[in-house]
């Protein structure tokens, strides 16, 4: 896996999503991942994010660079409809691998036995 970038997470969405993930009865790879990203996040006070960044309810258009299919998606959580088409859980293994990732940056995350590559091409700040 190549060296993940670094993510910047507002405080609000920090508080929000460790309180999520307290209370999920499972602890899977997703869950573990998750936790350990909001670990080696950078906290933003919450309205100073800047901009390109990809927080919660913000619409991420990137790149699946193993397919080279795109994706524009909504990243929510679980509880906001998360089985809509054009939405993507933060508890989805892609979902847990874009929070806090800028415009420009790609990952490798493991998913199973294969690993998505994806790319951020670029972000629409939630209202």
């Amino acid at each position: 896996m190549s060296e993940r970038p670094a993510i910047f997470i507002s405080e609000t969405d920090f508080d929000r999503l460790s309180l999520m993930l307290e209370k999920q009865p499972s602890r899977g790879p997703t869950v573990k991942a998750l936790e350990d990203e909001l670990d080696r996040a950078t906290l933003v006070k919450s309205g100073e994010l800047p901009e390109g960044i990809v927080a919660m309810n913000s619409v991420v258009h990137f790149i699946n660079e193993s397919s080279g299919s795109e994706y524009k998606l909504k990243l929510v959580y679980p509880d906001q409809n998360a089985d809509v088409d054009d939405h993507v859980s933060v508890l989805a293994p892609a979902g847990a691998a874009l929070l806090g990732l800028t415009v420009g940056d790609r990952i490798d995350w493991p998913v199973d036995r294969k690993v998505l590559q994806l790319r951020i091409i670029q972000v629409t700040p939630y209202s």
